[in-house]
């Protein structure tokens, strides 16, 4: 049956308009995935002369805290989230990257949870914790709970459902339960309890406590190796490190190390788990449950990660006010880079070319360059920042890393006489910043960048075009063949 002009027209708009929703759909789809992350950083905000408030019934002053935007494209602020009073003591995104949940705790000893939209950037929900002290927050690797730790003499663990952001049931451990840990699959929480000396073993179905693991002594981290057959958990009054098998749920090594092991992290393959003692890393290869180096390092590192290809590890050093890098293949130190006063939050972006460390007592962010490993860039970006996550705009990789990369807390361990979650042992802030709000405010005199490193790439190009015009090209083949 020959074709009708009718039917030719039609055909021919059809085609138009599917090739137009595609090429729509593939710039939009190539704009997100070409979008640079954000990074959020929990300020605890101040106790002296900048921006503080009275309570007539505290006598005294209560910080101010906040979040702070930064778009890791041009280190500029983007946004500042105010929290309320209280100290923001952990903060974790979901895997999709849409919500991000500050831990705060109030003077009046009540934990809050902040529920902050990354496309908006403003808090949509706070859930009342009620009665307690936080010392962490984290996802579970489905996004589908949230798990608050606390301190002190709490002995739950509080759940959230981030569908409705409610309470669910608690579950029941022992106190001081600080930091918790999954198994790759999900199925398995492992909590670290400083009181007891023991790590609880957590069925996360039915939330309940399935084994009670005995290992050294003040435990206060946990993580898991990424095929989920061990758990490392540093003893930090013991100088030693204890291995779980996840089978058994049996301590099945301990591993003397460092002074005062308080940090622990697992590379990507597995291979190696890297442990912050005092003024060492202790590197335990996982095959043979031993130390195979001590690498020497600055003093007291609050933060210890490891970059997403496995090839680095980066740690603050809190009292030398610098990042120690650490090659992995050969365990050596490969560099020292100067930051702020206090570095205490540590996160890479996905693609690992940038590292963001929070810098406590400057009240600013350092921005290294892992290429070169130098600061490129000083973001003011509030006061007394202690924790940082990046939050991609959109990765479905999201899903598949550890809770430990996308989770950052401030937790209550006295060292040397710090002790950050404590009121009546605050740290005194440094007077020289203004609590305003500023988005010029990198510019500032104290900023060591360069004058021109927080301006946008100049690189206009479209992700995507070659493939539109392809598109085009193609309908235009397709109708000078028709005619």
């Amino acid at each position: 049956m020959e074709e009708t002009t009718y039917d030719k027209t039609y055909r021919e708009h059809t085609l138009i308009r599917v090739l137009g929703i595609t090429s729509l759909t593939i710039l939009i789809l190539a704009g997100v995935a070409g979008a640079a992350p954000f990074a959020y950083v929990t300020n605890l905000g101040d106790y002296n002369l900048r921006g503080y408030y009275y309570d007539t019934n505290y006598n005294g002053a209560i910080p101010t805290p906040s979040v702070a935007v930064i778009d890791t494209a041009t280190n500029n602020i983007t946004a500042k989230v105010p929290l309320g009073d209280g100290w923001p003591i952990g903060v974790a995104v979901n895997p999709a990257g849409t919500k991000v949940y500050v831990a705060s705790a109030t003077i009046d000893d009540v934990c809050i949870v902040y529920v902050i939209d990354t496309a908006a950037n403003t808090v949509n929900t706070k859930v009342n914790i009620r009665s307690s002290y936080p010392s962490g927050i984290t996802f579970n690797p489905a996004g589908t709970r949230v798990y608050v730790t606390k301190q002190r003499d709490n002995t739950d663990i509080s759940v959230i459902n981030p569908a409705t952001n409610t309470l669910m049931a608690p579950i029941i451990v022992g106190p001081s339960t600080y930091d918790i840990a999954f198994t790759p699959n999900g199925k398995k929480i492992y909590a670290a309890n400083s009181r007891n000396n023991t790590i609880y073993v957590i069925d996360a179905a039915t939330n309940k406590v399935t084994a009670n693991v005995p290992v050294g002594d003040s435990p206060y981290e946990v993580v898991v190796t990424p095929d989920g057959k061990k758990v490392y958990v540093p003893n930090y009054n013991s100088s030693t490190v204890s291995v779980i098998d996840t089978a058994t749920d049996n301590v099945t090594a301990t591993v003397p190390v460092g002074d005062s092991p308080h940090r622990v992290a697992v590379t990507s393959d597995g291979n190696k788990i890297y442990v912050a003692n005092n003024n060492t890393v202790s590197v335990i290869d996982t095959a043979t449950d031993s130390v195979i180096a001590t690498v020497p390092v600055g003093t007291f590192s609050r933060e210890i990660v490891v970059s997403p290809d496995g090839s680095k590890v980066y740690l603050g050093n809190l009292y030398n006010n610098s990042v120690t890098v650490i090659n992995t293949k050969t365990n050596t130190v490969t560099a020292r880079v100067p930051v702020g006063e206090w570095p205490m939050g540590i996160a890479f972006t996905p693609d690992g070319k940038k590292v963001y460390v929070a810098n406590a007592d400057s009240d600013n962010v350092s921005v290294i360059d892992t290429a070169t490993n130098t600061v490129t860039a000083t973001v003011n970006a509030g006061i007394y920042p202690t924790g940082v996550v990046i939050v991609p705009f959109t990765d479905s990789n999201m899903a598949d890393q550890s809770t430990g990369a996308i989770s950052n807390t401030t937790e209550d361990i006295e060292v040397e006489g710090i002790n950050l979650s404590s009121e009546e042992n605050a740290v005194e802030l440094n007077n020289s910043n203004n609590n305003s709000y500023n988005n010029t405010n990198n510019s500032e005199s104290n900023n060591s960048s360069s004058s021109n490193e927080n301006k946008p790439s100049k690189n206009n190009s479209t992700p995507g075009f070659g493939l539109l015009g392809s598109l085009i090209c193609l309908y235009g083949g397709w109708n000078l063949r028709k005619e």
